[in-house]
């Protein structure tokens, strides 16, 4: 066994019988070798790949990058086989590379393009659009790459030219494996030397994945930090196959539960990674009290995999310190430490994590405030955080902030049975961790362990089985305040409703979206609008409409695929959009989906049949109107930021009164006004004060 894999080999023939549970593939390891493999010569079979809602997005990015990929016969669901044509073999991409939440898939990208002949833009959702690019893009930008911001300075959207690149020797003054790959990628790609020094040595998945892949990476300590450098990047980077392994983090939470929940008995998690810098957690975990085994068992390229044990103090857990030589062992599992620590019996400190608040979320200050929201005395500082456990009970309803970290520690912390701690948007969960609450719910019901072959696609929740017809009647939840929003094409609801729906904190339903998801899906069958006629209901069931929910915010899949923005705005989709939205089947199937999506506090749907049809006893109801020319101006800027010509505003006027005309005068569902629904003009009105408008609409009917 290599001496750097902080491994114990243990007899567990006599030891007692554990819960035993498998976890969805780690997508660091696959998202890196998803890219890697696209850089490589030679056909590359990545199995249990495509887990997540984030290595899904890395795939889609790569095949608008020209990248070719099929699925291998004979194998599982999440299994890819990537034909990579070396290293400068990626095209410009028609439209814009969607990462979704993918903060790995962008930085990483944004390295690898750098080193090719193509130009991108890059762009995320809005929590990936908060965290900091200019950490990559002043180093890309010495080597020789273009960089261009397109919004904000430092964020996404960014366009990455690539260049002719100079080698470079980059100090970072963070210990951030996303930068050091990007920069490492970029180096191997154009095939010059390249250095990185970070203050504390970070996850290695990427110097792991090279050296499996004919790259002679040199490491270690040097001034205080670690180096990592690449001197002689090979002409060219062998294929792999590769079973990715069980991602430790998601383990973590598992892990995590058990302990709070079941004190004296054992937990094994079965074929996950045990890449020691990414282990920290299970020392901070043995300091606090529980009794931690590892087991290695085999070898993949470079990455150790095995079993982790862990067995539940029968006591209260011990507070400890954590400090900043240890966070990048464990960055991912910082929010697990703080939930840990408001059940230890003291106070727990970490300090060094600075690095917490340019994640998916600001991390400290979402623990210290849910923390603080369920009864637990906790403070954030600059870098860290300080909480004082107790044995109270704990009770009370927790957000995520769009982040699935945070989601789950507080599912974790929920198996205490000292807790009563509700996860209002658990949802995006399903990020990272495609099933996560259904094997929480396992655990703490003592339902057996599993050990599925890994996760793959989204799991159907009631969204899917009410569109497939597995049940009888598609209710809204009577308790969820429903805001029916209609109108014309352009005229407002998108960014009224979703801004509504944000400062409210409800869910954001885009009724348009899913019409545009089954057209884009009829372009890319090769169907046009000569064949709409042939749209069955076999077909559009086959289409495996599913809705997944990430901080109230909607994405669309289907097939095991998300369908990208990107996609619902092509051209060939707008020309269909307004037939497909006509067609009885395709309403029919949609119809339960929307309906059912109307759970927890409220919903703020937005459509041409909301109000009318979909949601008839919405407790609020708007329709929203505007001059034909303000609404073409605006469809028009919302495809390119250029003002747009007297001729150009004429002509998209005049598309959107035929297709005010197709929607008013379509058989199923036409558009029309409610009776009771506000009228609200958005010719002249901002959208800021249509946000308040019918956030007192809202208010008041709350009130009644």
């Amino acid at each position: 066994m290599s001496t750097d894999c902080q491994a114990v080999l243990v007899d567990w023939t006599v030891a007692a019988v554990p819960w035993r549970v498998a976890v969805p593939a780690d997508k660091s390891i696959a998202q890196r070798a998803l890219i890697l493999s696209a850089m490589a010569s030679g056909e590359s079979v990545l199995r249990g790949a495509l887990g997540g809602l984030d290595t899904r997005s890395t795939a889609a990015a790569l095949a608008a990058l020209g990248v070719e990929s099929s699925r291998p016969g004979g194998t599982g669901p999440g299994d890819l086989r990537i034909c990579g044509r070396g290293l400068a073999s990626w095209s410009s991409p028609d439209g814009v590379l969607d990462l979704g939440n993918s903060g790995t898939g962008a930085r990483l990208l944004a390295g690898a393009i750098a080193a090719q002949p193509i130009s991108a833009v890059l762009v995320g959702d809005r929590s990936l659009s908060r965290r900091p690019m200019a950490r990559i893009a002043r180093p890309l930008g010495r080597m020789g790459a273009g960089v261009e911001y397109l919004d904000k300075a430092g964020r996404l959207p960014m366009r990455v030219t690539g260049g002719t690149l100079a080698p470079l020797a980059h100090e970072s003054s963070v210990a951030s494996a996303q930068v050091k790959s990007a920069l490492l990628l970029a180096g191997v790609g154009a095939g010059v030397p390249i250095e990185v020094r970070e203050p504390v040595r970070s996850r290695d998945h990427t110097e792991r994945l090279l050296g499996a892949m004919g790259a002679a990476v040199a490491e270690g300590e040097a001034d205080g930090g670690w180096r990592v450098r690449v001197p002689r990047p090979p002409s060219g980077l062998e294929p792999i196959e590769l079973e990715i392994p069980g991602d430790f983090s998601s383990s973590a939470f598992l892990i995590a539960a058990w302990v709070l929940g079941r004190p004296g008995d054992v937990i094994e998690v079965r074929g996950v990674g045990v890449n020691p810098t990414r282990t920290g957690f299970l020392g901070v975990l043995s300091r606090m009290g529980a009794k931690v085994e590892v087991a290695e068992r085999e070898r993949r390229a470079g990455e150790a995999v095995g079993e982790v044990r862990v067995w539940a103090p029968s006591e209260r857990l011990r507070p400890v310190e954590v400090g900043r030589d240890e966070v990048p062992a464990l960055i991912d599992e910082l929010p697990l430490v703080a939930v840990l620590a408001a059940r230890a019996e003291g106070v727990t400190t970490i300090t060094g994590a600075g690095e917490l608040r340019v994640k998916e979320s600001d991390r400290l200050e979402a623990l210290a405030r849910n923390l603080q929201g369920v009864g637990v005395a906790a403070e954030e500082t600059p870098d860290g955080l300080v909480v004082e456990g107790t044995g109270r009970r704990l009770r009370g309803g927790v957000r995520s902030f769009g982040d699935h970290r945070i989601a789950m520690a507080f599912g974790a912390l929920n198996a205490d049975p000292g807790c009563s701690v509700e996860v209002l948007d658990g949802e995006v969960a399903e990020v990272s961790y495609p099933g996560f609450w259904r094997t929480l719910a396992r655990m703490r019901s003592g339902d057996g362990g599993d050990s599925p072959a890994r996760a793959t696609a989204p799991e159907a929740g009631p969204e899917l089985d009410a569109a497939a017809g597995h049940t009888l009647e598609a209710r809204p939840d009577p308790d969820c305040l429903v805001v029916a929003i209609d109108g014309a094409a352009a005229s407002g609801k998108s960014t009224t409703s979703r801004e509504v729906a944000e400062f409210l904190g409800y869910r954001h339903l885009d009724s348009g979206a899913l019409y545009r998801a089954v057209a884009a899906q009829l372009v890319a069958d090769g169907m046009g609008e000569s064949t709409l006629g042939e749209m069955t209901a076999e077909w559009v069931k086959g289409l495996a409409i599913q809705l997944l929910w990430e901080d109230g915010q909607m994405e669309v899949w289907s097939r095991g695929c998300r369908i990208a923005e990107s996609e619902r705005r092509d051209e060939r989709v707008n020309a269909i959009v307004s037939q497909v939205a006509a067609s009885p089947v395709v309403r029919d199937y949609l119809l339960p989906m929307q309906r059912t999506s109307a759970t927890g506090p409220g919903l703020v749907a937005e459509g041409r049949d909301i109000g009318t049809v979909v949601f008839p006893d919405a407790a609020v109801k708007v329709f929203l109107q505007a001059d034909p020319r303000v609404r073409a101006t605006r469809r028009l800027l919302q495809r390119d930021a250029r003002r747009p010509s007297e001729a150009e505003v004429e002509a998209e006027a005049a598309k959107l009164l035929l297709r005010d005309r197709r929607d008013t005068s379509r058989a199923a569902a036409p558009l029309r006004r409610a009776s009771d629904a506000v009228l609200i003009d958005t010719t002249a009105t901002s959208p800021s004060e249509q946000v308040q408008l019918i956030v007192e609409l809202v208010r008041s009917a709350r009130r009644s």
